[in-house]
């Protein structure tokens, strides 16, 4: 961590601020009389509300969790709750069984099965990886080592593809030899395709051969022999691929496009690209995502918009810039309107005494969850209770909480990069660095200021598109010296998008400003039309307003943006993902 003294910064979206709000949700989920085991989904809707446990509690909670947990003290500093956090850990290690895949266990209440369920382990080597990169630790690494070997070993393989033929692997083995000679691969994209990108990232972190063959031969099962994606890259939505669901079919896509990437692929660069943009024109602008294309199609869950996120920043580093303003729109908009912050309107119970101890609890539901992510949300409402679909369901889901704070961290870790000296300022969201800081007036003002803190051989600043370019002003301060450009000017612009600021030094002191566009939109969302005020990338007003928990109609904006006292987190060294 540099040292740093706090200034005045803008009131204005800190996306490390909100990492520290669903820390707090994060540690609230733990139910202490059940062994720690955290809460899957909570019911908000009800008077008093409740949270509830589910087969997903055991490796795919605490996966989740922990991947979490480790990004959020990244961002924040933010140590709060590591007496939880260590119960959370222990627990996630329990699970293991000595053939090294991780196992649901026995809830004496409910009909749940101890098997390693295929959708869990995905999480489980997640949590592994940034457990890894974040310590260090040898005997994690032999823990992940061992994990990775077994989801190896129980691969069915063919002459160029590898497949997983049921959705739980049991101590037993696979449940029918019927299935593997069938070849009845089970949704490949949520049993296999999500899978590659933590193997990924862990063969990058440790050099682990066989996570890397498990990428390559899931890889080509998906995009060669699945059906999962159809030719002109819509989802699949037949009943056997989950009625084409949307968090395993994008979250396959951000795979894809991370091996492509690593793999220098164009062919699986094209094939997410077709696949991508088919699936933004299902959703909004704004980052509403529909659950399918069927039953769940009106629930929104929050890890279909980080997928999106992920997926967008992986196809603007290879070089579609485009996707930058996309991604800073999701970001700006539904990833965190979806944070939940106010719970005036959550009645809750002040004592345990209706708790169904190891099922559900009623105690202070409100103060645990403020943070959390909504799991089931409607374009406009965080409580999804609509006529079509299947109704009310959960209002908040561990896995949305999870996926929420990797959400954070993909906006915040790619704010600014760094590639062969040059540096780039991709979102324009506050954001503090050893390089420099970004101090953002948006939406308020057309205004964005940087603070030099290193000299770097050359500067890029994403401009939106609706700014134009003649009338983005660039204002120059160092020392006594003080200079004016211009986005008119030539050679200013490289990659269609980005304002080129050339060599800066320590101390200089740049500001840019740009007009704002104010803009409406009509969104449409499962047969639904939402009317959309916008100003820059920031929606401010969204008609018909929801009824349970409204988004967005409640954003306020002024002539110039308020201030507040604060500091922006610049670490020495960073890791990403």
């Amino acid at each position: 961590m540099i040292s740093q003294e706090t200034k005045q910064i803008p009131d204005t979206l800190l996306l490390e601020e909100r990492a520290g709000h669903v820390l707090s949700a994060i540690i609230g989920m733990a139910d202490e009389d059940f062994g720690y085991i955290p809460f899957f989904a909570a019911n908000l809707m009800e008077k008093p509300a409740f949270l509830t446990h589910g087969d997903w509690d055991y490796g795919s909670s605490h996966g989740r969790l922990v991947d979490a947990l480790i990004l959020a003290r990244h961002m924040t500093g933010d140590e709060r709750g590591r007496d939880i956090e260590e119960r959370y850990r222990a627990n996630f290690l329990s699970f293991f069984k000595e053939d090294g895949l991780s196992y649901r266990q026995i809830n004496p209440k409910a009909p749940w099965e101890t098997n390693a369920n295929l959708i869990d382990q995905r999480a489980v080597i997640l949590a592994l990886t940034s457990w890894f990169m974040s310590t260090g630790d040898r005997k994690i690494k032999h823990v992940a080592d061992k994990h990775v070997a077994a989801l190896k070993r129980i691969a069915i393989k063919e002459k160029d593809v590898w497949y997983y033929p049921a959705s739980e692997y049991t101590v037993n083995g696979w449940p029918s030899t019927n299935a593997v000679q069938l070849r009845l691969a089970p949704d490949p994209a949520a049993f296999c395709g999500r899978l590659v990108m933590p193997l990924l990232k862990y063969y990058e972190l440790t050099g682990n051969m066989d996570a890397f063959e498990l990428c390559q031969f899931f890889s080509a099962l998906i995009v060669h022999r699945s059906g999962v994606f159809n030719p002109d890259g819509s989802f699949n939505d037949s009943l056997a691929y989950r009625s084409g669901h949307f968090h395993t079919r994008i979250g396959t896509l951000d795979a894809l496009a991370r091996f492509a990437l690593h793999t220098q692929d164009a062919s699986i660069i094209h094939f997410v690209k077709k696949s991508y943009d088919w699936a933004l024109t299902r959703c909004t602008t704004f980052g509403w995502t529909p659950g399918d294309m069927h039953e769940q199609a009106f629930e929104h869950e929050t890890c279909s918009l980080v997928d999106l996120i992920s997926t967008g920043i992986t196809l603007a580093r290879v070089g579609y810039v485009e996707y930058w303003g996309i991604v800073e729109r999701f970001l700006r908009n539904h990833l965190t309107e979806s944070q939940l912050l106010n719970l005036d309107w959550v009645v809750g119970a002040d004592n345990k005494a209706n708790d169904d101890v190891g099922m559900k609890s009623f105690f202070n539901v409100a103060e645990r969850t403020r943070g959390a992510f909504a799991g089931y949300s409607a374009p406009n409402d965080f409580c999804c209770n609509v006529s079509g679909g299947r109704g009310h369901t959960n209002d908040l889901q561990t896995c949305c909480i999870g996926s929420g704070t990797r959400g954070l961290f993909m906006g915040w870790s790619n704010t600014i990069t760094e590639h062969n000296g040059t540096i780039s300022v991709n979102f324009l969201l506050n954001r503090g660095s050893r390089w420099l800081d970004v101090s953002s007036h948006l939406p308020h003002e057309g205004k964005v200021e940087l603070e030099i803190h290193r000299s770097v051989p050359r500067l890029l600043v994403r401009i939106p598109e609706w700014a134009g370019y003649a009338k983005v002003e660039v204002y120059r301060e160092l020392g006594d010296s003080v200079r004016t450009q211009t986005g008119s000017e030539p050679s200013m612009w490289v990659n269609q998008r980005f304002l080129a600021l050339g060599p800066v030094q320590a101390g200089e002191k740049i500001t840019l400003t740009f007009p704002l566009s104010e803009r409406q939109t009509i969104e449409k969302a499962v047969g639904q039309e939402f009317i959309t005020r916008w100003r820059g990338d920031d929606v401010i007003h969204l008609s018909p307003e929801g009824t349970h928990h409204p988004f967005y109609n409640n954003r306020k904006i002024y002539e110039k943006a308020p201030l507040r006292s604060g500091q922006y987190r610049r670490l020495q060294e960073e890791f990403y993902w």
